[in-house]
């Protein structure tokens, strides 16, 4: 087993009414690659932010095992996007906690320049952030990431209201980025699309209902008691496909999903 980067024990956590997690138990391992599905109000979000350690439980034990960064990507509808700030300095942020300086030095510039290439971003790290694509705000905060030297990178729905191409994208980035080692995190409301596809599932609803492999986790019971109806799964192409209603589970956009596979080769 590798090494873990966070685990949760029995952790609950509530704000100002009935508990939104109850008894969690799950652990993060380096270089892992999961995806947390369930029901608007599950506690994906909050989930995340106790991972991250933005969160302390009211219950349970979360331990951290490793002087580990982590690296937390919201969802783009909650970041206000009207803040005058350009690329460059959204991503060398990650770099200037407790520094007075508002300035990066060249040493900097040049590393954030290589991040944005890397990241399909070259040439626009002077545009001002609102300018750019929701997928393209993605990459910026996953930059942020990377020039942090994250070793596990949290995504809060990171293909919500995003096209298929750029769903597509963004995937096979992360994809990219897990296999030079960097564990992965992310929720979504997309069974076809995206949850089907990655190597571990998590269903939450306010506590884990499965915890796996896609085909272990995608099945009419378990679905049925993390979103609260009754689902139809059948396997194309090796992989479950979810029908919601006589029809396919459509994801964030209203669209039906189409195979996209990440798997290692898969391109």
């Amino acid at each position: 087993m590798n090494q873990a980067l966070v685990a949760l024990e029995r952790v609950t956590h509530a704000y100002s009414g009935p508990p939104v997690l109850e008894g969690v138990t799950m652990r993060v391992d380096a270089g892992e690659f999961v995806g947390i599905v369930g029901p608007s109000g599950s506690g994906k979000s909050t989930l995340l932010r106790v991972l991250a350690g933005s969160l302390t439980p009211v219950a349970g034990t979360v331990t951290r095992t490793g002087p580990s960064r982590i690296g937390y990507v919201p969802q783009v509808e909650t970041v206000n996007w009207d803040f005058p700030v350009t690329v460059s300095e959204v991503v060398t942020m990650s770099r200037t906690s407790g520094r007075w300086l508002p300035w990066s030095s060249k040493a900097e510039q040049a590393e954030v320049a290589t991040v944005l290439d890397r990241l399909g971003l070259g040439g626009l790290g002077r545009r001002h952030i609102r300018e750019l694509s929701g997928g393209q705000q993605q990459r910026v905060f996953i930059a942020r990431a990377l020039l942090r030297q994250a070793s596990l990178l949290l995504l809060d729905e990171p293909t919500s209201g995003v096209d298929v191409r750029t769903r597509h994208d963004v995937l096979h980035l992360l994809d990219d980025l897990n296999a030079d080692g960097l564990a992965i995190v992310l929720t979504t409301h997309d069974l076809n699309g995206i949850a089907a596809h990655l190597p571990r599932l998590v269903c939450l609803n306010r506590e884990v209902i499965a915890d796996g492999a896609p085909r272990a986790v995608i099945t009419p019971d378990v679905l049925e008691r993390t979103y609260g109806a009754r689902m139809e799964v059948i396997e194309h192409a090796g992989m479950p496909v979810v029908f919601e209603g006589g029809r396919h589970h459509e994801d964030a956009t209203g669209t039906v999903a189409p195979v996209i596979d990440i798997r290692e080769g898969a391109r």
